[in-house]
């Protein structure tokens, strides 16, 4: 692919969408930890020094995909959740469910997620840094709204906890949910280990159920 600069700001944004697109795509073929700004600037048909002209290292590139991929799982969210009948404990209870499902359908989301704070949080600027943790602050902002329209009760303080244990509950169940060969070797062989296996969607969903019961009650 023949080289050609970005002149307008229009052309600068479009090369930006195209890097994240493709680091979209390459999330769907492998883990974070195996996308290399090597290999993405060759798809993307880039130097790596040009991919740098965009976005500073690898983890900003995810960074900003990690904000990209969570507004999509809001707007899924703002379509299916619902306050619907039941007491409150009830309402939380399915609330746990949607989200827990809605997560495990996005494994890049998860895999971004629990890369989140050891490693894409480094090798980045300060203003770097402000502008994720400010974009952070707004799809906060966001859960809680969708929390509260379903589960009312939490009041402002349930629903940024609920949000804040939401992230940090996918952050550490999404890697032991994708064990490795040696792992699954050893499940298989040994049934007393097998059953120490953990299934990401329902220790998500118990998970919140445990912690929307108890802001609740602490809310009372």
């Amino acid at each position: 692919m023949e080289f050609k600069r970005a002149r307008t700001d229009e052309q600068r944004e479009e090369r930006r969408r195209r890097i994240l697109a493709t680091a979209a795509t390459m999330l769907t073929e492998m883990p974070v930890a195996k996308l290399s700004l090597n290999e993405l600037s060759r798809r993307v048909g880039l130097a790596k020094s040009n991919v740098l002209r965009y976005f500073e290292s690898r983890e900003a590139v995810l960074l900003e995909l990690l904000d990209v991929e969570q507004w999509e799982w809001l707007a899924h969210l703002d379509g299916v959740l619902e306050a619907g009948d039941g007491t409150p404990r009830e309402r939380g209870d399915r609330l746990a469910a949607v989200l827990a499902e809605s997560l495990a359908k996005r494994p890049a989301l998860c895999d971004l997620a629990s890369a989140h704070a050891g490693v894409l949080e480094h090798n980045i600027s300060t203003e770097v840094a402000l502008a994720h943790k400010r974009a952070t602050g707004r799809t906060f902002q966001e859960q809680m709204r969708l929390f509260l329209r379903c589960v009312p009760e939490l009041g402002a303080a349930g629903a940024s906890q609920l949000a804040a244990t939401a992230t940090l509950i996918t952050a550490a169940a999404w890697p032991y949910s994708q064990p490795s060969e040696a792992l699954l070797a050893a499940y298989a062989a040994d049934p007393a280990v097998g059953a120490m296996r953990m299934e990401f969607t329902d220790i998500l969903r118990s998970s919140l159920e445990v912690t929307i019961s108890g802001l609740l009650a602490r809310h009372d």
